[in-house]
């Protein structure tokens, strides 16, 4: 293993981890909605049984589940833009980089005449690359400032209390619906065996 390693080589590990960060946060989002679903059948549960302490816990977890996966979409959002931007930064690069050996070959092959248009090319590539470095601060200061929100202002209300009582209320009117189409199959069904056996005694 070098131990020096290539700027290409430094680029793809750091892409590398980007794209493990990504897959990171995504998981996260999965996973609270996972939460969201065991949170909502544990309310329904507690509401069954009288457990009103019980479900005014669970809706209040409900309420804190549904702010992180906020927070992590934001998060992740974030994460893509910069994504971009870095690319569009790398592209920038690779332009700047090529406008150089451009110059270099132009400047070997025609001599000093052509130097004022390698001067003017190159000092476009550098304009270029400054203006994407520019965006670039911009982005990160926006990110920073949302961060910086997100941790020292105390959020509003995301999902109200009714809004939690409403979800849990649909999860057991569409639990209940399934029971009595499940039992209507059920009645069709032993009202087919009884039409057939009626038939076959006569």
């Amino acid at each position: 293993m070098s131990l020096f390693k290539s700027a290409e080589e430094r680029r793809i590990e750091r892409d590398i981890k980007i794209r493990q960060g990504i897959r990171r946060i995504e998981k996260s989002i999965t996973e609270q909605n996972k939460f969201t679903d065991e949170f909502v059948k544990n309310a329904r549960r507690a509401k069954q049984i009288g457990d009103n302490s019980q479900y005014i816990f669970i809706r209040n977890s409900l309420k804190k589940t549904a702010t992180v996966k906020k927070m992590l979409e934001r998060q992740l959002l974030a994460v893509k833009n910069a994504l971009i931007i870095k690319r569009q930064a790398e592209a920038s690069t690779d332009f700047a980089e090529a406008m150089g050996t451009m110059a270099s070959e132009i400047g070997r092959m025609f001599g000093e005449t052509d130097l004022v248009k390698t001067q003017t090319d190159w000092e476009k590539a550098m304009a270029q690359s400054q203006t994407m470095e520019e965006r670039m601060t911009m982005f990160l200061e926006t990110v920073e400032d949302m961060a910086a929100s997100d941790t020292a202002e105390t959020p509003a209300e995301i999902v109200t209390d009714a809004e939690i009582d409403a979800m849990i209320e649909a999860e057991a009117q569409a639990e209940h619906a399934k029971d009595i189409d499940e039992l209507d199959e059920l009645r069709s069904e032993l009202n087919s065996l009884k039409d057939k056996s009626e038939k076959e005694s006569k």
